[in-house]
């Protein structure tokens, strides 16, 4: 099929600031305009700051009110050929174009806590639909292909038999860095404030306890938490820092610069997660010749190949050898420059060529 014209649902773009989904889909549009002709579907104008200036857009429903059965209408009536959606959950009936949907991961099938921010109705659904599986496969076989992020969602959407449909691996990857955020390969290993960093929730099965048991074991170093966290959280992370342990820091959210400067100073980004959806803050590490620290589990293995050290996620004595490994200078340089390598493949330039070539075959 044709790939002159692509209508992009660029309705999850949030325009204060990135969530997963609005990463990937301000990303993929941009690298997408560049190689061909993308319409953003959006509800609300700021979103338009996230994507590129003068791109081509249409006003649509919000994804999350009852008129989202009913998008295709508007769709049929702007002459889409192609449409893609960063989510599964678009409205489909009537429509007179090929689509594809995406389903991330499956990750709230084992962890169903909803995003806060929604009503407790899509709350109550959310739950709901993410107890069995049938829903999710009348979802995706509305589609004419599926999307995934990573190789190791597209293993499980099979062994769960999610969809007869095509699957292809669209990767996530991170953000690109402007000028003022780039930084040079590093030179040399950290000699001061040996600099652990943590990038990410504090919800249970991102086992942030794993990294503050594991600080014992590392009386000189200190381990940075950079996101926000609710106080009663904090307070029990707290309890845990034994006398004697590495200095634990909780920034309690950062600047996308304080982040950057927060991962040149490191020696490593660690993260003792038990299960993961993709892992973003890897690749934006590796991407900057900053090695990783992680736990062992089936998508950090993929994310990080043969760059990463990978530490039993229930032992922080694990963890704290693994990440005295890199206290040769040389060692560590040599995990940063693989680092980078391993990274490369993880670019929104090669995600866009891949979805168009998806579309290609449709």
């Amino acid at each position: 099929m044709k790939t002159d014209h692509i209508y992009f649902d660029a309705r999850f773009i949030r325009y204060d600031h990135h969530d997963g989904i609005s990463r990937f889909s301000a990303g993929l549009f941009a690298a997408l305009s560049r190689r061909t002709r993308v319409t953003a579907i959006i509800h609300d104008t700021r979103q338009l700051l996230k994507l590129p200036r003068g791109c081509d857009y249409i006003l649509a429903n919000d994804p999350t009110s009852i008129s989202e059965l009913f998008i295709a209408r508007t769709l049929n009536k702007a002459g889409a050929k192609i449409v893609f959606s960063p989510m599964q959950t678009m409205g489909s009936w009537f429509r007179r174009y090929k689509l594809i949907l995406t389903l991330h991961d499956l990750i709230y099938y084992r962890h169903p806590a909803p995003p806060p921010e929604f009503n407790w109705l899509i709350r109550t659904g959310w739950r709901l639909f993410h107890m069995v599986y049938w829903p999710q496969r009348l979802f995706l076989n509305r589609a004419d292909a599926v999307a995934t992020v990573s190789k190791t969602s597209m293993r499980l959407m099979l062994e769960h038999r999610l969809t007869t449909r095509p699957i292809s691996v669209i990767y996530n990857a991170a953000g690109t860095f402007g000028e003022e955020e780039a930084n040079i390969p590093p030179k040399v290993r950290p000699r001061d404030g040996q600099r652990l960093v943590y990038m990410g929730s504090f919800m249970d099965y991102k086992n942030v306890e794993v990294l503050i048991d594991g600080m014992q074991h590392l009386p000189e170093y200190e381990l940075h938490l950079l996101s926000r966290v609710k106080p009663e959280r904090k307070s029990q992370l707290e309890a845990r820092i034994k006398p004697g342990s590495g200095k634990v820091v909780f920034h309690d959210g950062v600047s996308e610069d304080e982040y950057h400067r927060q991962l040149d100073q490191a020696v490593a980004l660690v993260t003792g997660s038990r299960d993961e959806g993709f892992g973003i803050p890897l690749i934006e590490s590796m991407s900057r010749g900053v090695p990783v620290v992680v736990s062992d589990i089936e998508i950090f293995k993929e994310i990080g190949g043969d760059a990463a050290l990978f530490f039993d996620q229930e032992d922080p004595k694990d963890f704290a050898q693994q990440v005295r490994k890199l206290e040769s200078n040389p060692v560590w340089l040599d995990r940063g420059e693989a680092s980078i390598r391993h990274a490369e493949q993880f670019n929104w330039d090669r995600s866009a060529g891949d979805l168009i070539e998806m579309i290609a075959g449709l």
